[in-house]
């Protein structure tokens, strides 16, 4: 069976689910998105205020000023994939994306690792995110310090966070598109007037990013450090596609997700380099430890140069950030749950594939994400430094779950059996040259994030080869779940045929 694509003028409901339905899937979500609900979705998932408040020092301790650079390397090389998703969200708008899409361009079996593998992954983000709360409530007021030890207050206020956007979730939508979309205006109007403080505030000039800094470099030179320097852009810009898990709740989107994946990344690249520029122009020094330091870092800029009442001010909007990231990554994981276990490919597949007809919400998904990262947070009390190894191999996850796309679409292009979309979102005579790089840009950033580091994941043996320990644990998990379920009895995933696209229903 061929997917029939709808008019891109209409935005009329009824075609939208007679749209869905030629998937093989009936509408069940609400389709309440629109256009900004569905860039939103995508921008606050990467969030730069809350991931790169998070994690600017690691950036800064590797490669100095100069690690700015890796921002619009890691931006070039993720826009490349987010062009070869918007094609893919143009063909296929169903929830779940990352697995639907890896699905029909390479198999059911491979679809199920890469929706394994983005699962595992997201649940892990979600935790990483709610625990950047740590980062700068105690920096506004000293009584978000509930407890001694970075690692109890963390779990407690990241807990805290999960439970209420758990509870929006199972409300519906509808608010969690509302709350998210007027977050990220906060979040957007928050950049921009930190950017033009932190520059009024300048000490030096834009020359700094031309330094590496003092104490930076180990091993055959400062080109290692400027690459592991590179993991914290890497970390950030992620999850642009959100766009596309949301797409059954979308209006029009064939139309409305290629562009808001492209828009998402785009906003967070320039937000992200404009605000990277101004912080280290404007910080008080360059060489006392503080820009390294995990406790201070750009949050300790913020303070000391733009006063403490001034600083607080945009410390209150970064946290709203963190609200909404960790509310967007939760929805997301929803999503994919809720997409592979309608599919029956996932242990309790019919309780987790329930939707709560008045809200139109997977309430038990919802559920479990929470209960889930609620746990993994719990690590970071006996240890902080596995919960810091466990969120860097997820980023490495969410790496190869992107590659297990562009990949396999590839493949296809080269063989012409790429689906056509007319009249919508395609690269055109570009899309072979594009899609050859973003593959191998993949390949390159899972291998950095993967490679065993003492500096990157501790001394010892089990943290530095955490990442490849974790891949083979959840692959192990994965065989395990895979065969539970009982993939004969899977229910039938429409699959294109080798032939394009029919052209656009009249």
């Amino acid at each position: 069976m061929t997917d029939t694509l709808i008019n891109p003028t209409t935005h009329s409901s009824a075609e939208d689910t007679d749209d869905l339905s030629s998937f093989g899937y009936s509408q069940q979500l609400h389709r309440t998105i629109g256009s900004y609900g569905s860039f939103a979705a995508g921008f606050s998932f990467v969030s730069i205020l809350t991931t790169v408040f998070q994690l600017f020092f690691f950036g800064f301790a590797f490669g100095g000023p100069s690690f700015f650079f890796t921002w619009p390397i890691v931006f070039g090389g993720q826009i490349l994939v987010a062009l070869c998703f918007s094609e893919l969200a143009a063909r296929y708008p169903i929830s779940g994306c990352i697995y639907q899409w890896a699905t029909r361009l390479g198999g059911k079996a491979w679809g199920w690792a890469a929706g394994w593998l983005m699962l595992v992954a997201q649940v892990c983000t979600v935790a990483a995110a709610a625990i950047a709360l740590e980062i700068v409530l105690p920096s506004i007021s000293t009584s978000f310090q509930v407890f001694d030890g970075f690692g109890t207050n963390a779990v407690f206020l990241g807990s805290i966070l999960l439970v209420v956007t758990t509870a929006i979730n199972a409300v519906g939508v509808k608010v969690m598109s509302i709350i998210n979309s007027v977050g990220v205006t906060c979040e957007l109007i928050g950049v921009t007037l930190l950017v033009v403080a932190l520059f009024a505030h300048a000490k030096r000039g834009p020359g700094v990013v031309l330094h590496t800094g003092a104490g930076v470099g180990h091993g055959s030179g400062y080109i290692w450090s400027f690459i592991i320097s590179g993991l914290m852009a890497a970390y950030v810009m992620v999850g642009f596609d959100s766009a596309g898990e949301l797409s059954e709740e979308t209006k029009s989107p064939r139309q409305t997700a290629p562009r808001t994946i492209i828009r998402a990344l785009v906003v967070s690249g320039i937000g992200g380099a404009f605000l990277l520029m101004a912080t280290l122009m404007a910080a008080p020094s360059l060489s006392d430890g503080s820009l390294a330091d995990p406790t201070k870092g750009l949050p300790y800029v913020l303070t000391s140069r733009l006063g403490d009442t001034l600083g607080k001010v945009f410390l209150v909007d970064v946290v709203l950030a963190v609200c909404v990231c960790t509310l967007a990554i939760q929805t997301a994981t929803t999503r994919m749950l809720f997409s592979m276990a309608r599919d029956k490919v996932l242990p309790f597949s019919e309780g987790l594939a329930k939707v709560n007809a008045r809200t139109g919400t997977p309430i038990r998904p919802a559920i479990l994400v929470g209960v889930l990262t609620v746990g993994l947070l719990a690590i970071n009390i006996q240890n902080p430094l596995v919960f810091t190894a466990l969120a860097s191999v997820c980023i490495m996850f969410l790496y190869v779950a992107y590659l297990m796309v562009t990949g396999p679409m590839l493949v296809k292009r080269l063989k012409g059996e790429l689906p056509d979309a007319p009249g919508l979102f395609s690269l055109g005579r570009w899309g072979t040259p594009v899609n050859a790089v973003a593959v191998v840009w993949g390949l390159f950033m899972a291998v950095n994030l993967g490679w065993p580091r003492a500096k990157v994941f501790g001394t010892e043996w089990y943290l530095q080869y955490f990442p490849l320990l974790m891949l083979a644990v959840t692959a192990v998990v994965g065989v395990a779940a895979y065969v539970t379920v009982k993939p004969h009895a899977r229910r039938t995933i429409v699959l294109p045929d080798s032939a394009a696209m029919p052209a656009l229903a009249e």
